[in-house]
């Protein structure tokens, strides 16, 4: 019984979600206007391996040499983690760490600008090809519409991002494919399928949900972020 309650529960949920329209851009009737700050929550970029829908068992399918190197990552977290350099986190990393995001969405691109030390990127909506390989820090978006769906199609990124902050990673063949789709008034799902063939053995699925800081004073405030120097022992000593 109670298996089938949520089974009940959670096809309304699916249903109700079907039936919600999201509110239009000014210009464009036709497809959701996704502006506004949004965050997931404060954990998720914790161990994206919790967000996994496919495969599964909710494990990344690490070639076994790649295997490895996650365990190793993992060991010198605190030291080796990317973003406690100050570097740029990476796609999909940015859109779920603990920090808010606001979309701005034109008729030509969306951009999205994170609060996390003036970070954003360009998704753009003109129909143009990726750019020749350049290996950036969140890749190069091309977006679509996939009737009430954005679909984000990004490639052309360095090696030198993390997926999560428990060490899981990618090489510089990453490839992202995200799914914005808003859910309700205040609600929104990110989907993402990676793949990569210098790490993972097949492509793999996450789903984030997102929720609208709708607050009538809301804002992204200011963050810098500051790498610390290492402690140099003192002369003598």
């Amino acid at each position: 019984m109670g298996v089938a309650l949520a089974g009940a529960v959670l096809g309304g949920s699916a249903a109700w979600a079907q039936k919600y329209t999201a509110p239009r851009a000014p210009w464009d009737k036709d497809h959701p206007d996704l502006s506004g700050i949004w965050q997931a929550k404060p954990t998720v970029g914790d161990d994206i391996e919790k967000s996994i829908v496919d495969p599964s068992n909710k494990k990344i399918p690490y070639l076994p040499e790649a295997a490895a190197k996650v365990k190793t990552n993992a060991a010198n977290k605190a030291k080796e983690d990317p973003v406690n350099k100050c570097y740029m986190p990476g796609v999909p990393r940015l859109m779920y760490m603990n920090y808010p995001f606001q979309i701005f969405q034109t008729p030509k691109y969306i951009t999205v600008v994170s609060e996390y030390s003036h970070t954003y990127r360009i998704i753009y909506m003109d129909g143009s090809p990726h750019v020749d390989y350049l290996p950036f820090w969140l890749g190069d978006s091309r977006g679509h519409w996939e009737g009430d769906t954005l679909v984000v199609d990004v490639l052309s990124f360095n090696d030198q991002t993390w997926l999560d902050k428990a060490g899981n990673y990618h090489s510089d063949q990453l490839h992202v494919v995200e799914r914005y789709t808003r859910t309700g008034p205040t609600t929104l799902d990110y989907e993402v399928t990676i793949s990569d063939p210098k790490t993972f053995s097949k492509e793999w699925k996450i789903r984030v949900p997102m929720t609208l800081d709708n607050k009538p004073n809301a804002r992204l405030m200011e963050y810098e972020c500051q790498q610390l120097a290492p402690i140099r022992p003192e002369a003598g000593n």
